[in-house]
């Protein structure tokens, strides 16, 4: 503990930001971390190093969170980020775009804030590639054993990574024409840059795992031949079947999915090909149906095109300003939470129903019908239920409305169905210690699991490439995830 009044003297702060309307002019990153300067030290030595760190049970990964901070605080860059790359395999992602569970659980934040744990991930991991810290994780020698890996979001890679440094021969199939999966075409450039992406692919490509692109395995590449060729097939696909609405004029030109409008957007601001038919909000009445933050992306991304309006709706109740008492700390809050794209512009609504796009008469969308609702009280046993209140009933403009009310499953047909990979009852591929019903082939992230958070599916790799390297081997000496802490 480098400084053991840091939590008394100092209070939580955060890099500033671009003024809103100076950032909607284009898709860049708008936190001016580099203008952070020497705060970063007191933000660091505000850690109390505790006796027991319940962060590292918040963290998904299990991150040395006390450990590295003091590190920074020391002023020991290179070491910090030996602490950081032993548990995380992509800092510069989660410190972007995690949600932070390991600040809620931050023992500082029961009577005061928490400490500025993702900032200090990015932080660290920039500073890691500008000195170089940051380095290839070249295998001593390669094991003779092949992997291949399908899809190349953040579980995908993280296997990758792992299972290339312990010497196995890595190659991962991706069925767009860039690495990275979600997080390439599923969060904005202006959280997560493309260019953030592509420096450490190019670090793995360097260690010698193997990218093969425009390759959608189950549709124009075999993924019967895929398993007769390598070792172990591992399938991290993600969750890609969105929920739907089906609902009166469903079918309306200018009703999408949200991750329709955002893969396009990231496409258009790397001068990339759409593939689909342009979606485009400017000059649009806007409305985003879901208030999670697939959503609140939909509504940064309108701001930068220039929306004439912008409106989210949220079925479920507004959610608490403070932590409520069935949350109680060190657990996640479900609270309400007001994003860098809801300080740009937008009105947000709860308790809302959906219940039809109206048509203009030509086919296009022109308004969306909605009525408010009263929450009741579940009985025990029971799914909570609403009812409309009376009168509520009214229509809304809307020229462009994006659904980001999350994913239901993976796509069933495809590598799965070729396969004849068993599935649990969410539609989930059902997996015993990663391994599906079929020999040597393993499963992990999102396809797994559900839909979930980029830190847990980074875990996910990690934890899968273990279970792998024990399959191939007998045994592993990846680093596994430390113990989380059992709370009673």
């Amino acid at each position: 503990m480098g400084k053991p009044t840091g939590f008394l003297e100092f209070g939580r702060e955060l890099p500033g930001k671009k003024d809103p309307a100076v950032r909607i002019a284009d898709n860049k990153e708008f936190v001016l971390n580099d203008e952070f300067g020497d705060k970063i030290f007191e933000q660091a030595s505000r850690c109390m190093d505790c006796g027991v760190p319940f962060c590292h049970s918040g963290c998904p990964i299990g991150n040395i969170i006390p450990e590295f901070n003091d590190a920074v605080y020391r002023d020991s860059w290179e070491e910090a980020w030996q602490i950081l790359s032993s548990t995380n395999n992509f800092p510069e992602f989660t410190g972007r775009v995690c949600p932070a569970p390991c600040e809620t659980a931050c023992v500082l934040g029961i009577n005061q804030d928490p400490i500025t744990i993702c900032n200090m991930e990015k932080t660290i991991v920039e500073r890691a590639y500008k000195e170089g810290y940051a380095k290839p994780k070249t295998p001593r020698s390669r094991s003779g054993k092949t992997v291949a890996i399908i899809g190349s979001g953040p579980a995908g890679l993280a296997a990758a990574e792992q299972l290339n440094s312990a010497g196995h021969s890595v190659t991962v199939f991706e069925r767009d024409e860039k690495v990275g999966g979600l997080l390439r075409f599923g969060i904005p450039d202006f959280k997560l840059g493309m260019d953030i992406i592509d420096r450490k692919i190019d670090l793995m490509r360097e260690a010698g795992v193997e990218f093969v692109v425009n390759a959608h395995v189950g549709v124009d590449v075999s993924a019967a031949q895929i398993q007769h060729d390598y070792d172990v097939v591992l399938l991290t696909g993600g969750s890609t079947v969105p929920r739907d609405l089906p609902i009166d004029g469903r079918s309306l030109k200018g009703v999408h999915f949200a991750m329709e409008f955002l893969g396009q957007n990231n496409r258009r601001a790397n001068g990339m090909d759409l593939k689909t038919q342009e979606i485009h909000a400017k000059g649009k009445h806007v409305v985003v149906i879901g208030g999670g933050d697939t959503g609140s992306d939909c509504v940064g991304t309108s701001n930068r095109h220039g929306a004439t309006s912008i409106t989210q709706v949220e079925i479920m109740p507004v959610p608490p300003e403070k932590r409520p008492a069935n949350m109680p700390w060190p657990q996640y809050p479900m609270i309400l939470r007001t994003s860098t794209s809801h300080e740009e512009g937008c009105e947000r609504h709860w308790n809302i129903l959906t219940k039809a796009f109206i048509d203009d008469g030509q086919g296009n969308v022109k308004a969306l019908r909605i009525a408010d609702i009263v929450w009741q009280d579940a009985k025990p046993g029971e799914r909570p239920s609403f009812t409309e209140v009376e009168g509520s009933e009214r229509d809304i403009p809307c020229d462009l409305a994006f659904l980001a009310m999350g994913f239901l499953h993976p796509e069933p047909s495809g590598v799965l169905a070729q396969l004849d990979i068993a599935l649990d009852d969410r539609g989930n591929v059902a997996t015993t210690d990663f391994q599906t019903n079929q020999q040597g082939v393993f499963a992990a992230g999102d396809m797994r699991t559900g839909q979930s958070l980029v830190v847990r599916c980074i875990n996910e790799g990690r934890e899968c490439a273990r279970a792998i390297d024990q399959y191939l081997m007998g045994n592993t000496h990846l680093e596994a995830k430390a113990d989380s802490l059992m709370l009673s």
